[in-house]
């Protein structure tokens, strides 16, 4: 059965609920019950889902990392014989750090349509509550457990304006945090746990000063751009300036000396303190 007048079958991206189960959306509800395959992630999870929002599936596949590829071309064929498939992961969006790339690369290879029903993602939510800019930035799901593939990964990232956001486990979460301040410095971070559920959290603090963290639940970690150092003091200015004075020069050459140690300084500025009275 299809839900549209195309020849083939439509492949429906379906948003479902990270915790509230009232954050199902009505259209999200209608795909879910008419369409005679869903793909899951997990069906025994899928189908407790399923229960507690109220609605029956004509019929679950598991539809994982591990069986993505096995079972792809049992999906296309499905579609191309006129039927619909909804693709829906444990929770939030399918697709984003979750299984679907390949078969919605399929279809868009084989022009077999696709329709997303948009609803909860985790990052963004996460995103959106911490208060952490949010523009631009870069998600990547979970970070590689080995020390030296996540260096590779978070260097190019040490030195430009982004929010980075990732899941972690919580028996990593302490000792990734403490690598992320030997690698990013001072960063503005945001922990959010248990999303649009009961328990909801957001922990918020600075790579300075790592809490004590013992979390349950599924994190995600906001971890904000570089922070902006303020303008050095006048007084500071001042004492870096007698300092290079001892080393002579004329005035402008000590005030392109001081600059460079200074923050938000010209080196017209320094060099009018340098020649005052």
């Amino acid at each position: 059965m299809s839900l549209s007048n195309n020849t083939t079958g439509k492949l429906y991206i379906v948003a479902t609920p990270l915790g509230n189960a009232e954050d199902l959306s009505p259209r999200a509800r209608t795909v879910l019950e008419q369409v005679p395959l869903v793909l899951a992630e997990d069906t025994r999870r899928a189908s407790l889902n399923f229960s507690r929002w109220g609605l029956k599936a004509q019929r679950f596949i598991s539809f994982n990392d591990h069986s993505e590829e096995k079972k792809l071309e049992h999906a296309i064929e499905f579609l191309e014989q006129g039927e619909d498939i909804a693709l829906i992961s444990d929770a939030g969006m399918p697709v984003i750090s979750d299984p679907g790339y390949l078969i919605v690369k399929a279809c868009r290879e084989k022009n077999i349509p696709v329709t997303v029903i948009p609803g909860a993602c985790a990052p963004v939510t996460a995103l959106a509550g911490s208060g952490i800019a949010p523009n631009p930035f870069t998600f990547f799901g979970f970070l590689p457990r080995k020390i030296n593939d996540m260096e590779k990964t978070l260097a190019p990232f040490a030195r430009t304006s982004t929010s980075l956001i990732f899941f972690e486990r919580r028996d990593r979460i302490a000792e990734t945090l403490k690598y992320l301040y030997t690698l990013l410095g001072a960063r503005e971070v945001c922990i959010a746990r248990e999303l649009t559920k009961e328990h909801e959290e957001y922990i918020i603090f600075n790579l300075t000063q790592i809490p004590n963290l013992d979390l349950l639940g599924e994190l995600t970690v906001i971890v904000g751009p570089p922070l902006e150092k303020s303008k050095s003091s006048q007084e500071e200015v001042l004492t870096i300036l007698h300092e290079e004075k001892k080393f002579g020069g004329s005035p402008k050459q000590i005030a392109k000396r001081v600059q460079a140690k200074c923050r938000g300084w010209t080196s017209s500025e320094i060099y009018a303190l340098a020649t005052r009275d």
